[in-house]
């Protein structure tokens, strides 16, 4: 098939740090290539893919310099993609709704994958203006706000299984992995982590928008000894952590949507604590991938138990759940609807 797919422009495929839905971008294009499609990536000018790249703009927003106008970037690649709308079999947009007024005009097979949050104001009116576009969640909870969308499915993300190595034995350490903002649950993790008597490894970013938080809420609880912050980490530095901990501790307080971090865990054979929120119930099989608890007291009691969880069958489970090469074909189905649909 011929398949377009759309990124945001935020950051490059795959982004250079933080970037989940860039990051996926990147893996699903390298297993439809090959699968034999013939993929073309509307992204940055910095991006890097196995498929054919239409750089819609020079360099991706975040870390570009100077700082561009995001609205003219947009622009831009909605136009790019409209010009070249017609030469696909099917396109796949992951830039929220914004491609909506346009695709919907076009009379062109697409579908779209949501990202996000979807328990927010106006979405619910934002369906009811496009009852005909059709939408792909990343987990079943994702789509509970939304009922009324059409939804053809739910598609798991998926990274490549040789990306990360599982480690052998547990380590003595917890791990905490993501944006350092309320609702992932720093401070949580931090309390967990006290209240078990073990050290705190947290890898994170500090977002501009959130940098009081950090300096009034976490900042005096990192002493660089029980609580290490060790900054963002690229693949290479995720692998270190996540293999070499006990566990990853994921006490979130927000409906997330899937949780990239939870199967990059996974992978490397480190069960995963999580409290029950979003996605969570879905995505770890508790008691084999690690627990799903319902607060901090139920979070420390289950780190011994996560120390005892068999690591190779986290990664097998891993494995049979959460390739990226199981995500391309379950999108690629779903692409041979939506196009023999539209024939």
């Amino acid at each position: 098939m011929r398949i377009a797919q759309i990124a945001p422009l935020a950051e490059s495929v795959p982004p250079k740090l933080y970037g989940g839905t860039e990051r996926v971008v990147a893996w699903l294009i390298d297993e439809l290539v090959k699968l034999g499609h013939d993929v073309t990536l509307f992204a940055s000018g910095d991006s890097r893919t196995h498929g054919k790249l239409h750089a819609a703009w020079p360099r991706a927003l975040r870390l570009g310099r100077p700082r561009s106008d995001p609205s003219a970037a947009v622009t831009a690649l909605l136009e790019a993609m409209a010009r070249r709308a017609g030469e696909f079999d099917v396109i796949h947009a992951h830039i929220d709704w914004l491609h909506l007024p346009l695709l919907s005009r076009l009379d062109v097979p697409f579908l779209t994958t949501l990202h996000g949050r979807l328990d927010l104001p106006g979405l619910p009116d934002m369906v009811r203006t496009f009852p005909a576009a059709p939408f792909v969640s990343i987990s079943d909870s994702q789509r509970q706000p939304l009922q009324g969308a059409r939804w053809l499915g739910t598609v798991y993300h998926g990274l490549p299984a040789d990306m990360f190595c599982p480690g052998d034995r547990p380590g003595s350490y917890l791990a905490f992995l993501g944006r350092l903002t309320a609702d992932k649950g720093p401070e949580q993790a931090i309390r967990i982590a006290r209240a078990a008597a073990m050290p705190l490894q947290i890898a994170a970013k500090i977002p501009r928008a959130d940098s009081g938080y950090f300096r009034d809420r976490l900042a005096g609880q990192i002493d660089g000894t029980q609580v290490r912050l060790v900054g963002e980490v690229d693949d290479t530095g995720k692998q270190r952590l996540l293999a070499g901990a006990a566990a990853l501790l994921f006490p979130i307080d927000w409906p997330e949507p899937f949780g990239l971090v939870m199967i990059e865990a996974m992978a490397c054979g480190t069960p995963v604590i999580a409290f029950r929120s979003g996605s969570v119930p879905e995505v770890i099989d508790d008691g084999v991938t690690g627990f799903v608890v319902d607060g901090e007291d139920q979070a420390v009691c289950a780190i011994e138990r996560a120390r005892k969880l068999d690591r190779r069958n986290v990664r097998a489970r891993f494995e049979q759940r959460f390739s990226s090469a199981r995500m391309a074909e379950d999108y690629v189905r779903h692409y041979q609807n939506i196009a023999a649909a539209k024939a």
